[in-house]
């Protein structure tokens, strides 16, 4: 069995909870950059995660405040998805990962720390992205601050976005 050991996000889980929802007090608070949103599209927008489990770490968050999937509209589901294609691209982009981790985490017995605003966890991962420091030091090595990951990422964004095409739903590349 592998173990995902992350120590240092202890820090998070130790820490008071503040009042209120951190995604709906991000996008009221008018400061994108210190509130690390990267980009803002129609029904979703992309943020870094505070307590990253990588560098580049990002979740994709509906506006609308809710917990579950099936209260979302239609619009703001298929958004979740898109928007979260989209941090993938611009994540390749930015920090070249070899691989990312996706996932949803929905209620408090699926590990939410974040229960009633739903939103995608994209973790960019790399071969050998694990070593000894967590596990001998209690320690994560993340090689790029905060805000140098911001910068490149919203970079990458304004390039991705602009080359973001919409297939036709009868185009023979949509698939099924």
């Amino acid at each position: 069995m592998n173990v995902l050991w992350a120590p240092w996000r202890g820090v998070y889980v130790m820490a008071p909870k503040p009042d209120g929802c951190i995604f709906c007090d991000a996008l009221a608070a008018g400061d994108d950059r210190g509130r690390l949103i990267v980009h803002r599209a129609a029904h979703a927008f992309i943020m870094l995660n505070q307590f990253p489990y990588n560098s580049g770490h990002v979740m994709v968050v509906p506006y609308r405040h809710a917990a579950r999937l099936d209260a979302l509209t239609g619009d703001e589901a298929g958004a979740l998805v898109t928007v979260t294609a989209l941090a993938v691209r611009a994540l390749e982009a930015a920090l070249a990962p070899q691989g990312f981790n996706i996932g949803l985490n929905l209620g408090r017995a699926a590990g939410a720390g974040v229960e009633d605003h739903l939103h995608v966890h994209v973790v960019p991962r790399w071969v050998g992205d694990t070593n000894f420091m967590p596990v001998l030091a209690a320690t994560k090595v993340l090689p790029q601050h905060l805000t140098e990951t911001y910068d490149r990422l919203q970079a990458a964004l304004v390039t991705t976005s602009r080359a973001q095409v919409q297939l036709d739903p009868k185009h023979p590349d949509r698939g099924c």
